[in-house]
């Protein structure tokens, strides 16, 4: 009996300290922090979450927005959570997604000029990558692809779309699982897979990718490997060739590595993420390769910039010398002690097609001397009457930019 009680007290003893136990162990990092420990970065470092409340319009910084001579921003259309990229309609009608908000907007024009917003689709998993195509909006959240067919007729009532999930067949993971979409000129979807981790040994055929599928999901095609997390691509409109942004690692240090520009000129190409980005090998890669094995980035665009959204200008409103120049959105970085980023600027390429410098385009919304931003821009789009649109995810606003000689 004695011995019976010890026992039970015993268990009773270990059933009460197993809580303080469990307690005791850490807590996993959020992904985006697995590297921070012994980087020597500052410890306060962290991603910047995005206001998801509307933001009145008389609060935005549009008096901040500097641009070159004869061009002038407007507030196109405001009061949208969470806004980034973005898809013209045939009819006109701007589509964003999201990310944290899980919404897709549409932005349709008033005879008065004015935009109307209604929020289309909600409760879906990051719906960062839309597209349209042939009259039809694909909707590509992390682990859902849908397709909602005529949308432009059927703004108040989309409906649940066709769902073409199986069809693609994307990784559903969480990290860097968000979505570019850019329909082509060849009736293809191109998008983007990210690598679900910092750096880290992973299935180069699965990961890291920019991949195009026929618009059924069918004839998944690999256009390029070892490129870590694009979140913007575009076609050249008169070569063809793929184009692509793309975000280099975190906790490397402040200025490595850069953000790159990829220019795809076969299909398979490799690009060099983990080992490489450009001619530096990162030391935290699983194995080290010669940077000569792969093709070297079209430019660098900054340590930790976030460069997302892109288009080749295709427009006759802005001067000459914009044609089918690229326009790319600078986020911003999270993961550098002096803030970098936080614009837009212009990648300008020569008639071979090789970039011959980075211009500024839109800035002041990065504030160097109090070390604070006043606005994200994320995504680009070039209107059929040649402005052009910039999506602001902090504060839920795009932009307008025109040009008047």
């Amino acid at each position: 009996m004695v011995r019976t009680r010890i026992a039970a007290a015993g268990m009773l003893a270990a059933l009460c300290l197993a809580p303080a136990v469990q307690a005791q162990q850490p807590a996993a990092p959020p992904a985006w922090a697995v590297g921070r420990e012994g980087s020597g970065m500052a410890a306060t470092l962290a991603p910047h979450a995005p206001r998801l409340t509307v933001t009145p319009r008389e609060q935005l910084p549009l008096s901040s927005i500097r641009l070159p001579a004869g061009f002038t921003a407007e507030v196109y259309a405001h009061g949208i959570p969470g806004a980034r990229m973005m898809a013209e309609g045939p009819n006109g009608t701007i589509f964003a997604g999201s990310r944290t908000i899980g919404r897709v907007y549409a932005i349709t024009r008033n005879a008065d000029g004015t935009t109307s917003t209604r929020t289309l689709l909600q409760g879906l998993n990051q719906p960062n990558g839309i597209a349209v195509l042939d009259g039809n909006l694909y909707v590509v959240a992390i682990n859902r692809v849908l397709r909602f067919d005529n949308i432009e007729q059927n703004l108040d009532n989309p409906g649940s779309g066709t769902d073409l999930t199986s069809a693609f067949a994307l990784p559903t993971e969480e990290h860097h699982g968000w979505k570019f979409v850019a329909p082509g000129p060849d009736g293809r979807l191109y998008m983007n897979v990210g690598v679900p981790c910092n750096v880290c040994d992973f299935d180069r055929d699965r990961f890291a990718l920019l991949v195009s599928f026929r618009p059924d999901g069918s004839d998944r095609r690999i256009e390029a490997r070892g490129v870590r997390n694009s979140v913007g691509m575009a076609l050249h409109p008169q070569t063809r060739e793929l184009w692509a942004t793309n975000n280099g690692r975190d906790w490397a240090g402040n200025d490595i590595p850069n953000d790159t520009l990829h220019r795809v000129r076969r299909s398979g190409e490799d690009h060099g993420f983990p080992f490489c980005v450009g001619d530096w090998a990162d030391p935290g890669a699983p194995a080290q390769r010669n940077c000569s094995e792969f093709v070297q980035p079209a430019a660098l665009l900054g340590p930790h910039v976030a460069a997302l959204g892109m288009r080749f200008y295709t427009g006759t409103m802005f001067p000459e010398a914009y044609r089918n120049q690229i326009f790319i959105a600078r986020r911003g970085s999270w993961n550098r002690e002096r803030l970098n980023g936080f614009d837009v600027v212009v990648a300008k390429l020569d008639a071979q097609g090789n970039v011959t410098g980075i211009e500024p385009f839109l800035e002041g919304l990065r504030d160097d001397a109090n070390q604070r931003f006043l606005g994200r821009p994320v995504d680009v789009h070039v209107m059929r009457d040649g402005s052009l649109l910039v999506a602001e995810e902090q504060f839920g606003a795009i932009y307008r930019i025109t040009y008047r000689q």
